[in-house]
């Protein structure tokens, strides 16, 4: 196995990024200045607060804290801002699946009382062409799925603007969709990139001359169906217009984005646009970019003069916000007799809407998985009538970990191999795709830990013969990775004369309690008490910073934090005196260096180890243990990254077992719309589930050695589960998710 383990010479490092724990490439420049800062102003440092295991603020499971504010109501959100002479907005979705809008009428809507205004396509404020088509709100009268917003109905209360919109009459001009997804579609095509810049096709040495001529070979197809983000808080925005001056507060997972493309849109010159991202109750990608109802409620706004809610129920957010494209995903898997893998070809086929591109990269974990000399990774796109799909958490990795960890269980099973030593067996020494050495890799490790964790050696691989009465029990192993990367952003910090620093900087906290860690890597950089340092985020007048998203947030914001508070403290260490009454600041860019090419290939990885019961009278099926090992860089906070990775797991979980959407070929649709159909995990679906990790050390990410958690959690759980399933029942089900129903009719096939 290749990469850095704990402990690599300071020789060994990428000289661009600094050791963890380091300033920006000073070291022992900065620990005077630390020392200075924790006792700067006036009155001694004080009791440190919690540590972690080095002793400093990093790793320490510090509390949320906003979660007192969350917990008793003062967290305030998009929709939840009651300016003065509010009122609120009601979209009007398309009733079919494509065509276009010959009439609205309004009459009736704009009879009710307290009905302001109702916007159609033929009188909406005209806007500035978006890159992201799925903007263009109101623009011209073409319904390109079922769900576009075709009218905005605008009164004095929620209810009456939804009694508003459900009056307004609409007719259309109806035309042929098409919303099935076909592998064999005629319109497939093979696109130039992936979603994330990825090549749609790479290919290495002879696949299908080396899959034909394998000793042992695996054919096999998975699906996935289309999924959904479904954040507790749905999108909401709220606008107001003071003049040429444009506040909006939205739930966004990056409101220095939102700035831009409203700039963009409305023609304004950013410093006339604030944008209040402070507390967002979720997004799971669906939040990554601004959506609809900002435009909306901007749009209203204008028209209205009043300041204008929007805040979409959720039955709408299917057809508005984005979800996970289905695919349908073929592997073969090629291995000589010892069980190396000899050919590893991963083709994946999804859908697209009319509207814009975006393709599902779910064939890209097999660039770097496995040490397969000969490698075909592709996708195919089909272009339907459908809603735009967009991020959802993990995309591409989460959908296709669980096809290519799927089909390795079943390739160890043809081979007659301990399915987790076939994976340590291919372990590659550098990434198969690029050549790059890995920055760490220690995927071996996190699946020899979890063996051990789990019990694994006991473990009996002959499936379908294991009851208690009539419950069939199986356990089931898959691997995890995600990309580890950063992007810039910028920062202040400053040290005031009542001892007390504040940092600064346009970070959104999704839930994943990004005020908390940001705080713990300042109070790292200035040796000073956690309690002494304030975070300021969620709002475009501070530094301007990336989104949360791409499990980029942390390994972004924090890196200028950390820059901005080892700056502060060596300005600490020359100051003589006291601080003047407006305190010391420093601040810190760390473009040119956050997105600078790395010679490394860098991901974080892990290993999932499930324990299923599958009921043989119901067809239902209930994990009993849930196991997740990781291998993330430096862990900041213990208590926030342990409910991180247990949320992605959770989420796995759900994938496997419960959540589906349908697209009704008859409307273009999809059928699951609410979550009285669409069935999340609820908490007895959970009842043991388990996530820590090793230490791993990894100098060439950012100063504090961290990678992205966010998103790994969910990848592979899905394939864990299901190759647990088939354990327990000797049936190989290829299509989530595994419903009672279809493993009932699994279960009478094969009896």
């Amino acid at each position: 196995m290749n990469g850095n383990s704990p402990g690599t010479p300071a020789a060994h490092r990428d000289p661009r990024h600094p050791a963890p724990g380091s300033g920006a490439g000073a070291c022992t420049e900065h620990r005077d200045a630390r020392n200075a800062a924790a006792g700067a102003g006036t009155g001694a440092a004080g009791e440190r607060g919690p540590q972690g295991r080095d002793g400093s603020a990093l790793g320490a499971p510090a509390e949320r804290r906003e979660g007192r504010q969350k917990v008793t109501g003062g967290a305030r959100y998009a929709a939840e801002y009651p300016l003065p002479g509010r009122v609120h907005a009601w979209p009007v979705p398309a009733a079919i699946a494509r065509g276009r809008v010959t009439a609205v009428d309004t009459a009736a809507a704009l009879a009710l009382p307290g009905v302001l205004a109702v916007l159609t396509p033929d009188d909406a404020p005209r806007l500035a062409a978006p890159e992201d088509a799925t903007l263009a709100v109101l623009q011209d009268p073409r319904v390109p799925h079922r769900g576009w917003c075709v009218a905005l109905a605008v009164a004095d209360t929620p209810e009456t603007a939804r009694a508003a919109a459900r009056a307004v009459r609409v007719t259309y001009a109806e035309e042929p969709h098409d919303s099935a997804l076909d592998p064999g579609h005629r319109d497939a095509y093979e696109p130039e990139e992936a979603n994330a810049g990825y090549p749609g096709r790479v290919e290495h040495g002879d696949p299908a001359a080396a899959f034909a001529a394998a000793e042992v070979r695996v054919d096999v197809t998975y699906r996935v169906p289309p999924l959904h983000n479904h954040p507790m808080e749905p999108h909401a925005s709220t606008a107001h217009w003071d003049g040429d001056r444009l506040t909006v507060y939205t739930s966004s997972q990056g409101g220095t984005t939102v700035r831009s493309v409203l700039a963009q849109m409305f023609e304004l010159p950013e410093d006339r646009i604030t944008v209040v991202t402070e507390h967002v109750g979720g997004g799971f990608g669906s939040k990554g970019t601004p959506r609809p109802d900002v435009v909306l409620a901007v749009m209203a706004a204008r028209r209205t003069g009043r300041p204008v809610t929007l805040a979409y129920p959720r039955r709408y957010l299917a057809t508005t916000v984005g979800h996970r494209a289905p695919t349908v995903q073929r592997l073969r898997l090629g291995a000589d007799a010892d069980g190396r893998i000899t050919a590893l070809l991963h083709e994946a086929t999804t859908h697209t809407s009319r509207v814009k591109e975006f393709v599902e990269q779910a064939a890209v974990p097999a660039r770097i998985m496995y040490a397969a000399p000969h490698l075909l990774s592709a996708h195919r796109v089909v272009p339907l009538d459908v809603p735009s799909p967009s991020w959802m958490r993990a995309p591409g990795e989460a959908p296709g970990m669980y096809a290519l960890e799927s089909a390795v269980d079943e390739l160890a099973e043809a081979l007659g191999t301990d399915p987790v030593e076939l994976r340590i067996r291919n372990e590659p020494e550098r990434e198969p795709d690029s050549g790059q050495p890995f920055s760490s890799r220690h995927l071996v490790e996190c699946l020899r830990e979890g063996a051990r964790r789990f019990g694994w050696a006991g473990r009996d691989p002959r499936p379908g013969v294991h009851r208690e009465g009539p419950l069939l029990l199986g356990t089931g192993v898959a691997a995890a990775t995600y990309p580890a990367s950063a992007v810039p952003a910028t920062a202040t910090a400053r040290a005031l004369p009542d001892g007390t620093f504040t940092v600064r900087i346009n970070a959104t906290d999704i839930g994943t309690g990004a005020r908390t860690v940001l705080a713990q890597i300042a109070a790292d950089a200035l040796g000073a008490p956690l309690e002494r340092v304030r975070t300021e985020i969620g709002h475009s007048a501070l530094p301007s910073a990336w989104l949360a998203g791409g499990s980029t947030g942390t390994a972004s914001w924090g890196w200028a934090v950390h820059e901005a508070c080892a700056e502060l403290a060596s300005r600490l260490a020359a100051h003589t005196g006291p601080l003047p009454a407006d305190g010391i600041e420093a601040d810190a860019d760390t473009a040119g260096r956050a997105d600078a090419d790395s010679p490394y290939s860098r991901h974080a990885f892990g290993a999932h180890f499930a324990e299923v019961a599958v009921d043989t009278v119901t067809g239902e099926t209930r994990v009993r243990r849930l196991l997740g090992i990781y291998a993330a860089g430096r862990i900041l906070n213990s208590r926030t990254a342990r409910s991180q990775f247990t949320g992605g797991m959770t989420m796995g979980l759900g994938m496997a077992l419960t959540e589906h959407s349908t697209v009704d070929p008859a409307f273009g649709d999809f059928t699951e719309a609410d979550l009285a159909s669409y069935h999340v995990p609820a908490h007895a679906d959970v009842p043991d589930i388990e996530a820590d990790w090793i230490d791993e050390d990894d100098p060439h990410l950012n100063p504090m050695g961290s990678k992205g958690i966010g998103e790994i959690g969910i990848v592979g759980t899905a394939a864990a589960i299901g190759n647990a399933v088939h354990h327990a029942t000797g049936i190989r089900f290829r299509e989530l998710p595994l419903t009672p129903d279809r493993v009932l009719t699994g279960l009478f096939s094969e009896g």
